[in-house]
């Protein structure tokens, strides 16, 4: 699989993690969207599968992901993770691996990187669970020893010059 034209001009490191999210979504059944957020809550990658599946459909309309936009889930993975690490807090119970939220028509997770960061997925709520995490997990270890804060700005401008 090719990285997205997205990519274009940035580091090795950078077009490698948006390979791996890339992969994580094409892959991983079930996986409708992803996000990786820094610890300060802004987003560095998104998947935005929306744009995809409305390619791919003869129906415009058609949307994969939260109501709303990528940045949106990047709110609610930070969101819930600053939730959770207070909750870890309250409780003396160390520091939060992963968090997931069943809803009816969907899953959350979410799952701590080394630099602090979150990685985030929106699945649906028929995706198996442990398929999910396990590829996760890949993520998580093969991202987190190369998100260093040059990364970290990279991502973000990269984000902010795509807008």
């Amino acid at each position: 699989m090719n990285a997205p034209s997205s990519t274009y001009g940035l580091s090795r490191e950078a077009r490698n993690l948006h390979w791996l999210l890339a992969n994580l979504v094409e892959e991983v059944p079930g996986v409708r969207s992803v996000v990786v957020v820094s610890t300060d809550g802004l987003m560095l990658l998104s998947s935005d599968t929306r744009h995809h599946a409305a390619a791919a459909s003869a129906d415009p309309s058609v949307q994969d992901g939260p109501k709303g936009s990528s940045a949106d889930l990047a709110t609610i993975v930070s969101g819930l993770g600053s939730l959770t690490l207070g909750a870890a807090k309250l409780m003396d119970a160390g520091s939060v691996k992963q968090t997931m939220v069943a809803m009816d028509e969907g899953s959350l997770f979410v799952m701590s990187i080394s630099d602090g960061s979150l990685l985030g997925v929106h699945a649906t709520p028929d995706c198996d669970m442990t398929v999910v995490a396990y590829h996760m997990a890949l993520f998580v270890g093969r991202a987190g020893h190369v998100l260093t804060p040059e990364l970290r700005n990279e991502l973000r401008r990269s984000l902010e010059h795509a807008q």
